[in-house]
């Protein structure tokens, strides 16, 4: 088997790049399709072992125990078997592109299935997308890995990897490629995106087969009328704000929740919080998709399953205000379920939301018998509008909502939606929730070439490193020496414990440098200057060319993080060093 299978890794090298990268896509499509059905069949398994313990307000009880357990597993899980940290999946891919050359750990492979099945399984008010997009890309990023192929061509099958997963898990190969545009590639040519496709629609038909031809959430929306097109760009703006909601608050509770330094008070807290919530709102168990269907199916009671409230919920407003509060408090749900141990992403949420918001609104206007709307309409387009504003990512919103609905004759108000909400959002929030977690640290790839390519660009690695040291102690005539030897004209000065004390130009020795009584009087000390500026080996490339832009200078000194002397950068090799990244990143 071993031999079999170095003998294809052979012949896989030999072929063509373009066939090699076109077969590779392939078989990371295979296996991001059979990792998404592994994943949704692992939830539903979990699900139906529990579910059936729980089916009426009597033992409605049980909400309170399971979430916090499927938690916990997930926790051990991950503190003593994977040890590592596995949450955020598109963030953590985000950072992969953009920090480690595209490289994700083996491990990732099949981990956040895992965790996420646990958790999800359980009742966790997470969603699985984000997790099966960590895995998938997980697994284009490793075959190239193991192959040893390039950073280039690791990117790629890494995002084909994330491309199947979406494609996979949501049978919207069309989606699955636009995600990985939209939020994970950027500059992207047309020879690149082939593998996108080919991965995409092989993932998509792997899940076509084991799961079916139906679409994911089945609806009976209406036809679009075009004098409902007002209420559209309403929803759209309430989407947008929502959204902002969405992110702040997700960043927010999360950031107070893992200040419990102690990991076990820190799940108790969360298990405890997010049983609570899921005993008053039923619908915040799990990925909440089963009430979405309801209500995209005009089935709001359904959607509701069974509550405290009891007759309460005949009232029509109470119905309102039970929805607007889940909204309110899903994000508070999801964030408890991942602060306190278990795996998964926003992804779903979002979907929840925006169905959950679309719902909302038009039920409100319905109610104050202002004017009437087809709230499943309502309830799918608000679906696009949340996805477009918290994730930044319009056309992903527009055709997936579109494909895993079957709602292409509400294209329309999906496109007018996804955008307003997508420009609402904008005007008070640059990032998604996806980069706004690591854009602060200067570490996000954008679709901006010219930031893209500073964020590739590593400081460490245009460190040059041949200019001639002086120690303190020296004199002139030590240092005329020293130049003698040196092609440069910068002596930086370095004392015995490799701390930078100085530098020497050769323009200011031309004086005094002929002089040969001075040079046995001469010290360096008394010759040397403070530098314009120092740049930090960790330093990012755009803090390193905002140094250079202040200063005005073309050569600066680089120091360790212990103020150790490593080198110099200079403005002429960052310019060579853009040019050739600029060229990569225009290719891809």
């Amino acid at each position: 088997m071993d031999r079999l299978l170095k003998g294809f890794v052979r012949l896989l090298l030999k072929l063509p790049e373009s066939r090699m990268l076109l077969l590779l896509a392939f078989i990371t499509g295979l296996l991001s399709g059979l990792a998404a059905i592994t994943l949704k069949h692992l939830i539903h398994l979990f699900s139906w072992i529990l579910r059936g313990w729980f089916d009426t307000t009597a033992e409605s009880s049980l909400y309170l125990i399971y979430p916090g357990i499927g938690m916990l597993i997930a926790f051990l899980l991950v503190r003593y078997v994977i040890k590592d940290n596995i949450g955020h999946g598109v963030t953590k891919v985000l950072i992969a592109i953009s920090k480690n050359d595209s490289k994700i750990k083996s491990h990732n492979t099949w981990s956040s299935v895992a965790a996420s099945s646990v958790t999800i399984g359980f009742g966790g008010s997470v969603g699985a997308e984000a997790p099966i997009v960590y895995t998938g890309a997980a697994i284009g990023s490793n075959i190239a890995r193991v192959l040893g192929l390039s950073y280039k061509h690791m990117t790629i099958l890494l995002g084909c990897g994330a491309a199947g997963a979406v494609a996979g898990i949501f049978k919207a190969p069309l989606a699955g490629i636009l995600f990985t545009l939209e939020i994970l590639l950027f500059n992207i040519s047309m020879t690149s995106m082939l593998p996108l496709l080919v991965s995409a629609v092989t993932a998509a038909t792997v899940s076509f087969l084991f799961l079916g031809d139906s679409v994911v959430f089945s609806n009976t929306i209406e036809s679009f009328y075009i004098g409902n097109i007002p209420y559209y760009i309403l929803l759209g703006v309430v989407c947008g704000f929502i959204s902002l909601y969405f992110t702040r608050t997700t960043l927010f509770v999360e950031g107070k929740v893992k200040d419990i330094l102690n990991p076990y008070k820190r799940w108790a807290f969360s298990a405890i919080s997010i049983g609570l919530l899921i005993f008053i709102f039923p619908p915040l168990y799990g990925e909440g998709y089963e009430s979405l269907t309801a209500l995209l199916n005009s089935d709001a009671k359904s959607a509701i399953g069974p509550s405290l409230f009891g007759d309460l919920l005949k009232n029509e407003w109470f119905v309102l205000i039970f929805f607007a509060a889940v909204i309110f408090f899903k994000v508070f749900a999801m964030s408890f379920t991942n602060a306190g141990g278990g795996v998964g992403g926003t992804f779903g949420p979002t979907l929840f939301i925006g169905g959950i918001t679309g719902f909302v609104v038009s039920r409100f206007i319905n109610l104050i018998g202002f004017y009437q709307l087809p709230e499943a309409n309502f309830a799918l387009v608000g679906m696009a509008g949340l996805m477009a504003g918290v994730m930044q990512a319009p056309l992903t919103a527009i055709f997936l909502i579109a494909e895993i609905t079957g709602g292409y004759v509400l294209l329309m108000p999906l496109i007018i939606t996804s955008i307003v909400s997508f420009i609402t959002i904008r005007s008070f929030e640059p990032y998604s929730i996806y980069t706004k977690r690591i854009a602060k640290d200067g570490e996000l790839l954008t679709h901006d070439s010219d930031k893209a390519v500073l964020t590739l660009l590593k400081t460490k690695d245009l460190i040059e490193t041949d200019f001639a040291s002086v120690p303190p102690e020296s004199n002139l005539s030590h240092l005329v020496k020293i130049i003698a030897n040196s092609k440069r004209n910068i002596f930086p000065v370095v004392n015995e414990k490799g701390l930078l004390c100085g530098i020497i130009l050769l323009d200011d020795l031309r004086e005094i440098m002929f002089i040969r009584e001075l040079y046995e009087k001469t010290e360096v000390t008394r010759l040397m200057k403070e530098p314009p500026d120092i740049v930090l080996s960790s330093d990012k490339m755009e803090a390193v060319m905002k140094k250079f832009e202040k200063c005005g200078a073309w050569n600066l000194p680089v120091v360790n993080e212990e103020g150790i002397y490593m080198g110099f950068v200079s403005k002429s090799k960052i310019f060579s060093a853009y040019r050739d990244q600029l060229q990569q990143v225009s290719h891809e």
